[in-house]
């Protein structure tokens, strides 16, 4: 049997990546865009030949409510 090589190797080294990543984690975005990211996924996801619309979407993203957990 042919030996095989290992497929976990470290990554190369990408110090602009690391840079955009780390501006990122310190970005703080607003509900508005929150809103704007969830519609955007619910709309992506929609299955083909449904009848959601960019609008419904936005739309239902509106009636999200975040209940905050107890104990």
């Amino acid at each position: 049997m042919a030996e095989r090589k290992t497929a976990l190797k470290r990554a190369p080294e990408r110090p602009e990546l690391d840079t955009l990543l780390e501006q990122a984690r310190n970005t703080i975005i607003t509900d508005e865009q929150l809103q704007e990211q969830r519609a955007s996924f619910v709309y992506g996801n929609a299955p083909d030949g449904s009848r959601i619309t960019k609008e419904s979407a936005a739309e239902s993203v509106k009636r999200i409510r975040v209940i905050e957990p107890t104990g």
